[in-house]
């Protein structure tokens, strides 16, 4: 289980130091790919064949499906973990996500996000601005 929230810098390279408490899931294999809010998902081997998996068969009839689907699978990349426990991240995912040297990766239960710092900090203060009303609905869904 990934939970936690950890800042790393970018080499030039473009490569990100996993944190050591993650590297031995992930070294069997990772995938990273876009994510949602404009973050990556770095995902488990095992993770990302049951994403992809369901994500195969949803109804490709219909167009928010085929667009979900190619974001998430199109825009993937296989990664491994190197002896210093770096992945390196590609130049269209680091743009997608507009990466620049500070980092933060956080854990989420099944995968990995990987934020620019100062977007992450955005996006935390205003999560945590809207918290009531998030729990509210979060009670609704039966949380």
């Amino acid at each position: 289980m990934f939970i936690g929230e950890y800042s790393h810098n970018l080499d030039v390279k473009g490569r990100l130091a996993v944190p050591k408490k993650f590297r031995s899931d992930l070294s069997k294999g990772a995938v990273v790919t876009r994510g949602l809010d404009n973050c990556l998902f770095l995902y488990t081997k095992t993770e990302w064949e049951k994403l992809a998996e369901k994500l195969a068969t949803l109804p490709f009839s219909q167009a928010n499906t085929r667009a979900f689907a190619r974001l998430m699978l199109a825009g993937a990349m296989d990664v491994k973990v190197d002896k210093q426990g770096r992945v390196v991240l590609p130049d269209y995912l680091r743009n997608f996500a507009d990466l620049k040297k500070g980092v933060v990766v956080a854990g989420l239960y099944n995968r990995l996000e990987i934020w620019d710092q100062e977007k992450w900090e955005d996006y935390k203060k205003k999560t945590e601005n809207e918290s009531n009303q998030i729990a509210e609905q979060m009670f609704e869904l039966g949380v």
